[in-house]
């Protein structure tokens, strides 16, 4: 199936990216139910085994047909750049039931004997009820199997969108798609999803292009209302996501920086938050802060702010500099 989605020109001027906290644990969830199909996560699905056992995942796999698509009421659009899970299952909680029931009904007819079984008639039965255990069941899942890992899956989705921000600094939303997948195209004012396009369907409010770390290989659309347009794509740089290694910093750049900078600056190969950096270095906020202040002064950092992130990249020199180039 495919789609075409068409932009008039001050639309376009709304179109932003997002990250959802959210649509990770729907991938996790996804991809607790089809690990043969998601390589890549194979250390996080052994780690995340014991914790998954005692989570009960089954009214989400009946809802996740594996042909079409599972309630729009579970996919709210983000509304902010950094999007904060307890605000995402709020908008889950405020769903009508009645609107709640419909979409249960018809997610549930697309896997085949899903609407007969005893949890899919107690969905029917109680659709505001429902909503509530799969909003609340939501955050169980983010607590036990993805905030633990948050900060590094948050690094990987940032430098994603400080990537594809670049490309569309550079040659604006036709370069944008072309690298953003190999599913999406861009051509006069409409964005393609899939195959040979269809005839365009106008898009009120611009489009929101939502990276995934676990939403992998494929594309995803979601373009109903009340919902904003939304694209949901794999991020850049999950195939090193859950190992790998930190590039050594030469013995000349720890003599001139300090172990603690050099160790920094080489492994800041993609734009990255204060946060994650301590994760990753596994040092205090306010030490990781006096470095990146060091290193920004000294010209081999630049910063700058995405939403409410700030976001350090190293300069041509600092680049230089960890790579050997100049010592």
């Amino acid at each position: 199936m495919s789609f075409r989605m068409r932009f008039a020109a001050e639309e376009l001027l709304r179109c932003r990216f997002a990250i959802s906290p959210l649509r990770e644990t729907q991938g996790a969830i996804r991809t607790l139910s089809r690990p043969d199909r998601h390589g890549y996560h194979l250390q996080w699905l052994r780690q995340a085994r014991a914790a998954a056992a005692g989570l009960d995942l089954t009214a989400f796999w009946l809802l996740a047909p594996e042909s079409g698509h599972g309630p729009d009421f579970l996919h709210p659009t983000p509304t902010v750049p950094l999007a904060a899970l307890e605000d995402e299952t709020a908008a889950i909680r405020g769903t009508d039931p009645e609107l709640a029931r419909e979409q249960i009904a018809e997610a549930l007819t697309q896997t085949p004997g899903a609407e007969h079984t005893r949890r899919g008639r107690a969905m029917l039965a109680d659709p505001a009820g429902t909503v509530r255990q799969l909003a609340g069941s939501y955050e169980h899942v983010w607590s036990a199997l993805l905030a633990p890992h948050w900060p590094r899956l948050r690094a990987v989705l940032e430098a994603d969108v400080a990537y594809h921000a670049r490309r569309l600094a550079d040659g604006g939303m036709q370069r944008l798609f072309t690298g953003l997948h190999p599913l999406l195209s861009w051509s006069e004012g409409a964005l393609t999803i899939g195959g040979p396009p269809q005839a365009g369907v106008p898009q009120p409010g611009g489009l929101v292009l939502v990276p995934s770390v676990f939403f992998w290989p494929g594309a995803a659309s979601a373009f109903d209302p009340p919902w904003q347009p939304t694209v949901v794509y794999p991020a850049r740089g999950v195939g090193g996501l859950w190992a790998r290694p930190e590039p050594a910093a030469s013995t000349a750049l720890v003599r001139l920086l300090g172990a603690n900078r050099a160790a920094i600056l080489t492994g800041l190969d993609a734009p990255t938050t204060t946060t994650a950096l301590a994760h990753r270095h596994e040092m205090a906020m306010s030490s990781i802060s006096a470095h990146l202040s060091v290193l920004r002064d000294a010209g081999l950092l630049r910063s700058r702010r995405y939403g409410h992130q700030v976001l350090y990249e190293r300069t041509p020199l600092g680049i230089a500099m960890a790579t050997g180039g100049l010592l």
